[in-house]
C-alpha cells in the first residue's frame, strides 16, 4: 500500500474513535443532567394569554367558513366509562390525567403525557388508550417492563377500571 492509502485510513480511524468518544461523552452528560422538566400548566397559561387577545380586524379574513362540531363518541359521553388516569403511588401521587379520545403516553420524555422523574421508567414506557370503548394498556418496549395487578404486559391488554398498573416506581389506575 503507498504512504498516503495508510495515512488515510490512519486519519478515518481516529475520526471514527472521536465519533465514538464524544458519543459516550453525550450519552454521559444526558444521564448526569436527566431531562428537562417542562411545567405544561404555564406554558398553557401563557399560550392561553397569547391567545386571548383578538386580532386587529385588517387581519381577519372576510367570511371564514365555520368547521364542523366535532363529535364525541357515545362512550365517551356516558357516565359508566373511568374519566381520569391517577396516580396512586410513587413520586408523583395524586397527579390526575382527565382521559379524552387520544391516547395517555407515560414516561420521561419530556413530550409524554405524563412525564415520570423516575430511573426505572423508560423515555416512552407506556401508553394507554382507548379502543372499542374499552380502555387498553401496551408497553412501548420499556426496560423494566409494565405490569398491570402484578402481571407483566407483553402486549395490549384491556385495563378495567381500579385495577393498578405499575410503571417503574410509580402506580396508576383508572377511575371514574
Amino acid at each position: 500500500m503507498s504512504e498516503v492509502t495508510v495515512t488515510l485510513l490512519r486519519l478515518g480511524y481516529l475520526a471514527l474513535l472521536w465519533v465514538l468518544v464524544l458519543s459516550a461523552i453525550s450519552v454521559l452528560r444526558r444521564d448526569l443532567y436527566g431531562t428537562r422538566i417542562v411545567d405544561r400548566r404555564r406554558a398553557n397559561k401563557q399560550v392561553q394569554a397569547r391567545t386571548a387577545t383578538p386580532p386587529p380586524a385588517a387581519a381577519v379574513p372576510a367570511a371564514a367558513p365555520e368547521p364542523a362540531p366535532v363529535r364525541t363518541p357515545r362512550s365517551a359521553r356516558s357516565g359508566s366509562g373511568p374519566r381520569r388516569l391517577v396516580v396512586t403511588e410513587g413520586p408523583l401521587r395524586g397527579t390526575i390525567v382527565p382521559l379524552g379520545t387520544s391516547a395517555v403516553l407515560i414516561g420521561r420524555a419530556p413530550s409524554n403525557t405524563l412525564v415520570l422523574d423516575d430511573d426505572y421508567s423508560s423515555s416512552r414506557h407506556a401508553r394507554v388508550f382507548q379502543q372499542d370503548g374499552q380502555w387498553f394498556v401496551e408497553d412501548l418496549g420499556s426496560t423494566n417492563g409494565t405490569y398491570v395487578a402484578d402481571q407483566r404486559v407483553e402486549s395490549a391488554v384491556p385495563l378495567p377500571t381500579g385495577t393498578p398498573v405499575r410503571v417503574g416506581q410509580s402506580v396508576l389506575e383508572l377511575q371514574r
